[in-house]
């Protein structure tokens, strides 16, 4: 299925539901979604049109299933119709709870879309940026961190110490293997000799740009308890500010042996769509850094509701970021307006944001973001630029072991 996907739906369906005091008020007139192929990936964005002029745009953050949030958009869009863009954690409530079966990747995104541009639209509406209604400003600029690429050879040596001279004190980096050239890739994946090589090739790293860089490295789920307890074994010395996803996350008590067997800190969550997904994590110490995304977990509302959740157990938020514009301001509002935060992520290859799409977005520096008091989140989007980035249908590359067995990209 090809081209840009736009569906409006300005159905009545519900408005014989609404109060008198909601008839009154700002309504929802249209809810568009877009699936778009912007730079070298997909983008998933959703625009909430209200009777007052002002729209909302939002980002669902499940890279590779956009027909799938698609879908749920189409679901959600006759309820919106109609009710007060203003009343947000009702909406929020509504839409996680209205249909019985509750929770769920794609039903999440689709509500963090949705949540994101109805804060745009109150931020707009009060002509006011969105970290003043989270709580006004904690910082200056929002701190990042991107990545090194994959620790095989001389290129992520020299990789590193350019993003140093460039001014980045935050480097992550992908585990590889001898053969690999891009993790965007099909690729053959043994984890005994891919640690091994992250070991030596980070113990470079550290010695040529020192101790005052922070490094880590991002597994993607690809190891089991007892490879991953190996590779933190190898890089003690090191001084690893994180070890991401290290192993899946389904079974917290997997993460409870790991943690046993390490001091070295974990950054988990990207994948979590709800402040439930992350209770045991938190209340149990499993997690050092929360990598909460906006897009995937239920937007500001229930961002905000797990950043409030981690500072009671000093758990600092860091913000997954791979995807569009929409996901990196959102993302750097949310980090604007709370306190116990440690950095966001923010991809150099995929951060290269069409200016005919989105003629306005947040200024980046190399290792920060800055937020302008521009109203909402601070990003204009040009619908009639979509269709000059039509949707491509894209599957994650696959990871395969010696043996040929499946294992996480």
């Amino acid at each position: 299925m090809g081209g840009c996907l736009d569906r409006r739906i300005g159905s009545s369906l519900n408005q014989a539901q609404l109060t008198p005091l909601e008839s009154e008020r700002m309504k929802i007139t249209a809810v568009k979604h877009f699936a778009l192929h912007a730079n070298f990936r997909n983008i998933f964005l959703v625009k909430v049109e209200t009777d007052a002029g002002i729209y909302g745009i939002g980002e669902g953050g499940i890279a590779g299933r956009e027909l799938a949030m698609a879908g749920m958009i189409d679901h959600y869009a006759p309820i919106l119709v109609g009710r007060d863009p203003r009343r947000i954690e009702d909406i929020w409530q509504m839409l996680y709870r209205r249909q019985y079966f509750e929770g769920g990747t794609i039903m999440a995104a689709a509500i963090s879309a949705i949540d994101i541009a109805l804060w745009d639209i109150l931020g707009k509406s009060l002509g006011t940026p969105v970290y003043q209604l989270l709580g006004g400003r904690s910082r200056n600029w929002v701190p990042c961190f991107t990545d090194g690429g994959l620790l095989n050879g001389d290129a992520c040596l020299e990789k590193a110490q350019q993003l140093v001279a460039d001014g980045w004190e935050v480097l992550r980096f992908l585990p590889g293997m001898p053969t690999m050239t891009s993790a965007l890739d099909d690729a053959e994946y043994d984890p005994w000799i891919s640690l091994d090589m992250a070991a030596e090739w980070l113990s470079k790293i550290r010695e040529a740009v020192g101790p005052q860089i922070h490094l880590s490295i991002d597994f993607h789920h690809r190891l089991s308890v007892a490879e991953a307890a190996e590779f933190c074994r190898l890089v003690e010395p090191l001084g690893l500010m994180f070890v991401e996803e290290p192993i899946r996350s389904e079974n917290p008590a997997a993460y409870a042996a790991l943690r046993k067997m390490t001091s070295i800190p974990f950054a988990i969550g990207e994948e979590f769509s709800s402040k439930w997904a992350f209770r045991p994590f938190i209340e149990q110490g499993l997690c050092n850094y929360a990598r909460v995304d906006v897009c995937n977990v239920g937007g500001f509302t229930e961002a905000k509701k797990v950043a409030g959740w981690c500072e009671t157990h000093y758990i600092d938020m860091m913000p997954h970021n791979p995807l569009g514009v929409v996901c990196m301001a959102a993302s750097a509002h949310f980090a604007t307006a709370i306190n116990n935060f440690a950095c966001q992520e923010h991809n150099t290859t995929s951060h290269g944001f069409p200016t005919d799409l989105f003629p306005v977005h947040p200024k980046m520096e190399p290792g920060r973001i800055i937020i302008d008091d521009i109203p909402g989140i601070g990003v204009e989007f040009n619908e009639d630029a979509a269709a000059d980035y039509p949707f491509e249908m894209w599957e994650a590359p696959r990871y395969d072991r010696r043996d040929g067995a499946f294992t996480n990209w």
